[in-house]
């Protein structure tokens, strides 16, 4: 197995259809991407980014995202959320995100995830 380290990349595309729309997600009135659907777009890019790395039964967890949505897409457009691990800190991984529509940038940030044993926290968040 490779080693986790800074500069693993990850990528995700979609189409924004009706079901990702901010209106249709409880984040707004308007037929564009949904913020909250183009930060889901984003944790998943830098999810499996990295867990061909992890050790068996490992996974990761979102703890933190600070990104800003700087321009609307509209229904019908290709998005896709680029990451780049840019920091690991024991189980501390934080990543440099972006977002891009067919004409450009979208969103940009950072996000933290933490990488968990699965069973261990499915078996805690159960407990609850």
């Amino acid at each position: 197995m490779e080693k986790l380290q800074p500069g693993i990349k990850g990528r995700e595309e979609a189409v924004v259809t009706e079901a990702l729309l901010a209106r249709n997600v409880g984040s707004g009135l308007v037929r564009v991407y949904a913020t909250a659907m183009m930060i889901a777009l984003i944790e998943k890019a830098a999810v499996y980014s990295v867990e061909p790395f992890l050790e068996p039964g490992q996974g990761t967890v979102g703890t933190h995202v600070d990104v800003s949505h700087c321009s609307a897409t509209p229904l019908g457009m290709k998005v896709w959320a680029e990451t780049e691990l840019v920091e690991i800190d024991r189980r501390r991984l934080v990543f440099r995100v972006a977002a891009y529509d067919e004409r450009g940038l979208i969103g940009e940030g950072r996000h933290e995830r933490f990488i968990i044993d699965n069973a261990k926290f499915q078996a805690k968040a159960d407990a609850k």
